[in-house]
């Protein structure tokens, strides 16, 4: 593991250099993007940044400085041998107060790179009760506000899943804690519209694109309750990339399906042209 902090690369990881009245830490006032290291590249590193400058000014906390952050990859990457990894972007509104408005020190960056283990290519996930407010004031933000989803994935894990998928507001299917999710219905992949709260996903985005000239593959809102019937369930994500999933609460399912299976050898065809589609 490697870190950079403001154009400095830390002699170790636990070196003190944010302060305790930083935002970040005091309010959770902060955005992020995880990026996927493969074959000691980031993969799609340009759409995760433009992803970070729209959750900052979305934040409010202003534009982050891309160039700087982009240095701070590579330092963190350099001499480092990753065949699988991830880079952690964070960038939050700086030093303030012990309350909510902002100070005005200026942002902070960290980019955190290390090698990290694959996924596995199949997955069990539970639903929860718990929604995602689609018409929240960060809806559609990656922030570092992850209270709600640290505790559904602890929640998963403790059921034996490896992903909480939760509704909006409204018993609409959203997303899970930190991956979007597509399921089949009658030979259709199908995930939820940006309109029913789910991030934005860089894979998911993908996805869409990659499949569309070769699979019938659609954005449509149903009630969460339609992962009980589908006839395949898929998560994807920065590090999961297309992941079969062969459990939803108690029902279990073929794993990967024939449409998990085209969408799979899709991903791989199109991931392996270039690393920043």
């Amino acid at each position: 593991m490697r870190t950079w902090v403001n154009g400095h690369v830390l002699q170790s990881p636990g070196e003190p250099v944010i302060s305790p009245l930083d935002h970040g830490m005091i309010v959770g006032d902060g955005v992020f993007e995880t990026v996927q290291i493969s074959r000691n590249e980031p993969f799609a590193l340009t759409r995760h940044l433009d992803r970070l400058v729209r959750s900052a000014e979305g934040l409010g906390i202003g534009r982050p400085d891309i160039g700087a952050i982009r240095e701070g990859v590579a330092a963190t990457m350099d001499g480092q041998d990753i065949p699988f990894g991830r880079i952690r972007v964070t960038v939050t509104s700086g030093t303030g107060p012990l309350g909510s408005p902002r100070g005005s020190a200026g942002l902070t960056n960290i980019v955190i790179s290390e090698p990290s283990t694959r996924p596995p290519g199949v997955a069990g996930i539970v639903t929860v009760p718990w929604p995602r407010n689609e018409r929240g004031a960060v809806s559609g933000l990656k922030t570092t506000s992850y209270a709600e989803n640290a505790l559904m994935i602890e929640h998963a894990l403790a059921r034996g899943a490896s992903e909480s998928v939760m509704p909006n507001t409204v018993g609409l299917l959203c997303e899970g804690t930190g991956s979007n999710i597509f399921y089949v219905v009658d030979g259709q992949l199908i995930t939820p519209t940006l309109q029913a709260g789910p991030l934005a996903g860089i894979t998911r985005a993908l996805v869409l694109e990659w499949c569309a000239g070769e699979l019938d593959v659609i954005e449509r809102d149903a009630p969460i309750e339609v992962l009980q019937t589908a006839d395949e369930v898929i998560l994807v994500g920065t590090t999961r990339d297309v992941q079969a999933i062969s459990k939803v609460d108690d029902r279990e399912l073929e794993a990967p399906g024939p449409v998990t299976q085209q969408a799979q050898a899709i991903w791989a065809r199109e991931a392996a042209k270039t690393s920043d589609p």
